[in-house]
């Protein structure tokens, strides 16, 4: 009579617990299959019964590893775990270095291309009658143009992450995906324009103690119809490329928030200027012109409501997402005051054409890494499951950026696309003679440190947040992306509002102020 044989539980690297087992009796079992007790049935005695257990990434599909993998960007490079946030998920974004900004280099330099053409368009736009007479809309401008973080990255990041782990794969997955989060960013972005009008409102009337009834209407006027029309134009832009990028085997993550940015500013920054222009001239003529706008779009908010509720995959972001939208609009405002107050200065003539640019570069690459971790972390399981994903303290620098596990690899990445990203950018603005400002050599050290500095914290900062709010069972798709580039905003405008006074001060600047 023989004994039985001796089980151990070993973990795989998919998630499965298999016993282990003497000899060859164990011959690969496929996935979710259970293996019979007859089939280890020795000579002379009872067997040993091995079950398969799945985790619950594969729960949700088998595609959840294999979506990024499929690209054949692989690396043998062994992923360390940070002692900072105790025990991490296998990480399945087998990605190189050269890979991943191989995939991010063309998005990067579209985005940066759409946020000069914005730059030049506001540069030309703040000589314009309205924006000379209604100053207030400058700070509209940055709340405005981080719509793009609030509501098409996140989008981005979203639909990212559910096409990652298999969630569109099928034409009714697809259609309830689009529906619902097409309505919801309708629902988001009208409220958003709304309180954007009123912070400019009470941000301009604070320092000068000014207020004008008409002025008022037309902000909200102009604010509300830009944030609708801007989020469902690119909306509609954001659900091709991922679509797209699927077909075409492209992680998402990387290209599909540089692409909502490259459009979002200009577009936003052209609708605002275009709208505000038009309400403007009609303001003396036609006075009830701007309040019918204004009702016309909040009017429609209860059909995006209705929508967006009946929908399960938008349900929870209806009634929770608002708290990051709001506060990320109010910290963008704040980028805005610091615009509105040093755009009309000779002292700080460049300004305006080098503001959506520096926030620009930045709020891309630091939505790209969200989205990388908020999709990484997805593939362990849902926010809040697993608290030792989340870092029980802040993460060291050297974790951040000189570890070698994937996110850590993409940070280094994207921080060094930085200085040759804006290189060419400002190079492209001086041959078109945008900024009114000649581009000497102190001048772009100034301007580099600025942008530097502003990815460094940024990057740093993603890596805490996202983890954070996944162990406080917060989805980062949802919530981090909005933080993030909003302080973004605030930073840039106010690193590169000092570089602009550090310069004036030494007496460096060539400045050519004209109109």
């Amino acid at each position: 009579m023989t004994s039985m044989l001796e089980q151990k539980e070993t973990p795989q690297a998919n998630g499965a617990v298999l016993p282990v087992v003497p000899g060859d009796c164990l011959a690969s079992p496929e996935r979710g299959q259970r293996t019979e007790p007859s089939d280890f049935l020795g000579p002379d005695g009872p067997g040993v019964e091995v079950v398969v257990l799945e985790s619950r990434a594969n729960a949700k599909g088998v595609r959840e590893e294999d979506a990024l993998l499929e690209n054949g960007s692989q690396s043998n490079e062994s992923d360390d775990t940070s002692t900072d946030r105790g025990a991490e998920p296998t990480s399945p974004l087998k990605e190189t270095s050269f890979s991943i900004g191989l995939q991010v280099l063309f998005p990067f330099l579209l985005a940066g291309f759409g946020t000069v053409a914005a730059g030049m368009v506001l540069d030309i736009v703040q000589h314009w009658d309205v924006f000379k007479y209604v100053t207030e809309v400058f700070i509209l401008v940055p709340a405005l143009l981080g719509l793009k973080g609030n509501l098409e990255m996140t989008l981005a990041s979203r639909l990212s992450t559910a096409a990652n782990i298999g969630q569109m794969d099928t034409p009714k997955e697809l259609w309830k995906m689009i529906t619902g989060n097409m309505a919801l960013i309708q629902v988001q972005a009208t409220v958003v324009g709304f309180l954007a009008s009123i912070a400019a409102v009470v941000f301009g009337w604070i320092p000068d103690g000014h207020f004008s009834i008409d002025h008022a209407v037309l902000l909200c006027a102009s604010s509300v119809a830009t944030a609708f029309i801007a989020s469902l134009v690119l909306g509609m832009i954001m659900i091709g490329v991922i679509i797209g990028s699927r077909k075409m085997g492209i992680n998402p993550d990387n290209v599909a928030t540089p692409i909502a940015a490259s459009l979002g500013d200009l577009i936003t920054l052209a609708l605002l200027s275009g709208i505000s222009w038009g309400l403007y001239k009609e303001l003396e003529s036609k006075a009830y012109v701007n309040p019918l706008v204004c009702a016309f779009f909040i009017s429609l908010l209860p059909i995006w409501i209705i929508i967006a509720k009946r929908n399960s995959a938008t349900r929870e972001v209806l009634y929770s997402g608002w708290e990051p939208v709001i506060i990320a609009m109010a910290i963008s405002s704040v980028g805005g005051l610091i615009l509105d107050r040093t755009v009309s200065d000779p002292n700080f003539a460049g300004m305006a054409v080098f503001t959506p640019v520096i926030n620009g570069v930045g709020g891309n690459l630091v939505a790209v890494q969200a989205s990388r971790i908020s999709t990484y972390l997805h593939m362990s399981g849902v926010p809040g499951d697993n608290p030792d994903t989340a870092p029980r303290k802040c993460p060291s620098p050297c974790s951040t950026f000189f570890s070698s596990d994937v996110n850590s690899r993409s940070a280094r990445v994207l921080f060094l696309l930085v200085v040759p990203g804006h290189l060419v950018f400002l190079y492209t603005i001086s041959s078109m003679q945008g900024g009114h400002t000649t581009l000497t050599l102190i001048f772009i050290v100034f301007y580099m440190t600025a942008a530097l500095l502003q990815v460094l914290i940024l990057l740093y900062i993603a890596d805490w947040m996202v983890h954070w709010m996944w162990g406080r069972d917060l989805d980062p798709d949802n919530f981090s992306i909005p933080y993030l580039t909003a302080l973004g905003d605030l930073i840039g405008t106010g690193l590169l509002a000092l570089s602009f006074h550090v310069l004036w001060l030494i007496g460096d600047r060539d400045s050519d102020v004209g109109d």
